[in-house]
């Protein structure tokens, strides 16, 4: 029989290196799952849960409750805006649209813009602009300005060039052969990034107020600090609320986008 092809083989070899990968993950990490499922863990687990009932649901605290999620609300949407005007300004020139030269550093750009965590981010730029909102929504816009870059850049560069090349040959400028060629074709599928990525900001928002960024991640985290655990179960029901209506809005969206 003769060898396999080396197509062939290679999705085998990546394979087994991932299935290596795992085993010396699980051989390095020290993990006690026994200490899960002994009487002490579930009893400590119950005692816990059980501070959290019943729910604070007073109206001021509702109230205050509803604000934080509309701030959070507030920094997800204006941070994923500012990371769609910072990812097209970079993924231009990275897709290659400005010449070979920019094309690397942008690329460098974006990597370095997603690989810092929105928490690392929102530390960082706590220094600069203070506590509150405005450093969560930077920090958003800096790490998703990097997720949605190269996504947008890569979508640019897979485009069919046909249809610009043939804009171009029948006279059409160069801004105008893109807007109505490479972009129109990419469109719905940027479109389709930032709804996702909306989806993930609202999550990590509520993370960032942990760090002292606002919204309802800082209310939580203060509530915890005091061990009020009733009111932090209000504040959790309201992150999950809100979190499952944006989810429920972004799919809807994005299904309407792509029929």
């Amino acid at each position: 029989m003769p060898p396999a092809p080396p197509r062939a083989i290679m999705p085998l070899l990546v394979l087994a290196a991932l299935a290596a990968l795992v085993v010396a993950s699980f051989a390095a990490l020290e993990l006690k799952w026994g200490a899960f499922f002994t009487p002490e863990a579930a009893e400590t687990t119950a005692e816990f849960l059980d501070g959290f009932a019943p729910p604070e649901l007073s109206l001021p605290f509702l109230r205050k409750c509803l604000a934080a999620s509309v701030e959070t609300l507030s920094m997800s949407a204006l941070g994923t805006l500012l990371a769609v005007l910072g990812a097209m300004a970079l993924a231009l020139p990275a897709a290659g649209r400005f010449g070979p030269l920019l094309r690397v550093p942008s690329r460098v750009v974006l990597n370095v813009l997603r690989s810092i965590p929105e928490l690392v981010w929102a530390a960082l730029l706590l220094v600069l602009a203070g506590l509150g909102p405005f450093a969560g929504t930077l920090a958003l816009a800096a790490h998703t300005s990097g997720v949605l870059g190269r996504l947008f850049a890569d979508a640019l560069e897979n485009a069919e060039p046909l249809p610009e090349k043939t804009l171009r040959t029948n006279g059409a400028g160069p801004m105008s052969a893109f807007f109505y060629a490479t972009l129109s074709q990419t469109l719905p599928q940027m479109l389709s990034y930032t709804l996702y990525r909306w989806e993930n900001n609202i999550r990590a928002a509520a993370v960032l107020g942990v760090v002292g960024a606002g919204g309802l991640g800082q209310m939580l985290k203060y509530h915890l600090s005091l061990f009020q655990m009733q009111n932090a179960a209000t504040v959790v029901i309201a992150m999950l609320l809100m979190v499952a209506m944006v989810d429920a809005v972004s799919v809807a969206l994005r299904r309407a986008l792509t029929r």
